[in-house]
């Protein structure tokens, strides 16, 4: 919805409104409708609008409340808020706007911190208490909206995304080793709170930091679904868990209808965005906007998966438009895909998602998406793998078949400088995997996926691409209580079926058997996955170029190797070598870090 930032001082001088400026103007992508700022004593806030709800000037930030007590500037959409808005009125709180943003400070004023277990959405946000000067940060708890932090002695800084920190300047632009293990284990996942700059921090999702006037601050994770049999569900049927995931997923794809403008869809054609096309027409929506994008053909690979949705979109009458993009195109949208993410991202649909994004703005400004759901519903094809080993093993078994790179696989491609002594992406998996409240082997994997790597690769991408046309992205299947319903559910209903089995059988109630019962189908941009000439020149350049040498990020025998045969190297999970470690060279030169 917007895009925030701002200024916090623990040394007795004034926040620096031209940094602040700077990092607001670098928001603009986010936030073309409105710019405004605010400061009071030690803190400085800044914020660029999309109008989404509450179109007239009432809905701009900063914001302060009607008595006066706290401003804050906001990022994201709180679907409940006008019942909020009713309950705190007969609390006694007055209202000068119909924004969800006013709910947000006047929530707040009520409740504390605990106000973000009265929201459902996504959200990030920071509160000033203009009596104490205490400031609040808080993120949603699936971490759908991003909020990126640098911290200096007698200073913090945060943003909605790293490069407008990067504009503000004086950030230590290092790279954190750990990070960089993660990033090249993960398929470019690091995990909150860190990336790959040491001097660059993330809010971790679900959490509320309460930072002090002294620079002191403590942080609250305030959910985390247990991914345990629920008593209350221990009599369901198959057939029950079906109806019961059917009417969560229509409760969430109905609240992300809220907004002042209209709202269109994101469609594939697989089973996920299908599903929300469907919910929506049978909800009552007539002429719903949906789009697809797609790719030419390159070394015998398709890229588009137009006749499923061109199936969907006829069977339930939406405003259809179709996306083709030449090969020759996706090279010339590589450098604005890289100025748009926020950190490194090498999944191939970061392009695709940037053009298309650039497309659907120019006709809604909100769309609805179907990230999540494999995650969420144990769709990728090694959760059985998953499910049938001990508890004791699975660490390893995940490494196995979730990770680019071994440990050992690193010290090939990292130069010793840059290499972790020990393997800190899978102590990280051994330790989130140990921690109490995943009943089986599948949950603990699911916990680990929902709400680390996805977090911090496909929402911070499509956040990241969408955002930089100002499009709002809403992800029905992240809505939290739908998260905690798949969460209770029994993992072989889940497997069943290939995966996403309880799923599947909700579709069969509303889609075509074409595509609930289609092969699983991916998002491949060949001309990326297989170093067609203009991608590889980019490629080849980034990585011989003045600053890489001096970066010496890796050995010079591994990338010459991956440049003298650029389609033939593959991580464990498929990936293109080459296009992976090309890819944090690009988005660091592209970002100015030296």
């Amino acid at each position: 919805m917007c895009g925030l930032s701002g200024e916090v001082r623990f040394d007795g001088s004034s926040p620096d409104l031209a940094a602040v400026g700077r990092m607001t103007e670098r928001l603009a992508d986010r936030g073309p409708d409105g710019q405004g700022t605010w400061r009071r004593g030690a803190v400085a806030l800044g914020h660029r609008r999309l109008k989404i709800i509450d179109l007239s000037d009432s809905g701009s930030q900063p914001m302060t409340d009607a008595r006066g007590e706290v401003t804050g500037v906001f990022n994201g959409c709180v679907y409940n808020y006008p019942e909020l808005r009713d309950e705190l009125r007969r609390l006694g709180h007055r209202f000068t706007s119909t924004s969800d943003t006013e709910v947000v400070l006047n929530a707040y004023r009520q409740w504390g911190t605990a106000c973000v277990e009265r929201f459902r959405g996504m959200f990030a946000f920071a509160i000033v208490e203009h009596r104490t000067g205490r400031v609040v940060l808080a993120r949603d708890r699936l971490g759908i909206k991003p909020l990126y932090l640098a911290r200096t002695p007698g200073r913090l800084r945060f943003a909605s995304t790293l490069p407008a920190l990067l504009a503000a300047g004086d950030v230590d632009t290092s790279l954190d080793p750990v990070a960089l293990h993660q990033y090249l284990s993960w398929h470019a996942t690091v995990a909150a709170p860190r990336t790959v700059l040491n001097g660059v921090r993330k809010l971790p999702p679900a959490t509320v930091r309460v930072v002090e006037p002294d620079g002191t601050y403590r942080d609250h994770c305030y959910w985390q679904p247990s991914y345990t049999r629920r008593p209350e569900y221990a009599d369901m049927t198959a057939a029950e868990w079906r109806d019961a995931v059917l009417d969560a997923l229509r409760v969430a794809v109905r609240r992300r209808t809220v907004a002042d403008v209209p709202v269109g869809v994101l469609l594939s054609g697989g089973l996920d965005s299908s599903l929300i096309v469907a919910l929506l027409a049978d909800e009552g929506q007539r002429d719903l906007m949906t789009f697809s994008v797609g790719f030419e053909t390159e070394g015998g690979e398709e890229g588009d998966e137009f006749r499923y949705s061109d199936l969907v979109a006829r069977e339930f009458g939406t405003d259809h438009r179709r996306l083709m993009v030449p090969s020759e195109r996706v090279s010339t949208a590589l450098d604005g895909a890289f100025a748009a993410m926020s950190e490194p991202m090498t999944s191939h649909d970061v392009v695709a998602f940037h053009l298309l994004s650039e497309q659907v703005s120019k006709e809604v400004k909100v769309v609805q998406s179907g990230q999540g759901a494999d995650e969420v519903f144990a769709g990728y094809h090694w959760y059985p793998q998953l499910a049938s080993v001990p508890r004791e093993d699975e660490p390893e078994q995940y490494a196995a078949t979730y990770f680019d790179r071994s440990h050992a696989d690193l010290a090939r491609v990292l130069r010793p400088g840059m290499l972790p002594h020990d393997d800190v992406s899978g102590r990280f998996v051994r330790e989130h995997m140990a921690r109490p409240g995943a009943e089986t082997a599948l949950d603990a994997a699911l916990r680990l996926d929902t709400h680390v790597m996805l977090v911090d690769d496909p929402v911070k991408r499509v956040d990241n691409m969408t955002m930089a046309w100002g499009l709002e992205a809403r992800v029905p299947f992240l809505d939290h209580e739908l998260v905690e319903l798949a969460a209770a559910c029994p993992p072989e209903l889940k497997l069943a079926d290939g995966g996403k089995g309880v799923l599947k059988e909700a579709g069969r109630k509303l889609l075509p058997h074409e595509v609930v019962d289609r092969p699983k189908g991916y998002f491949p941009v060949p001309a990326i996955r297989h170093m067609a000439g203009p991608v590889l020149r980019r490629v080849r350049e980034a990585l011989q170029a003045p600053e890489a040498r001096r970066r010496g990020v890796y050995q010079e025998a591994y990338v010459a190797e991956l440049l003298k045969a650029p389609d033939e190297h593959r991580t464990r999970r498929g990936a293109n070598a080459l296009w992976q470690i090309a890819v944090l060279e690009i988005w660091l030169q592209t970002h100015g870090i030296k």
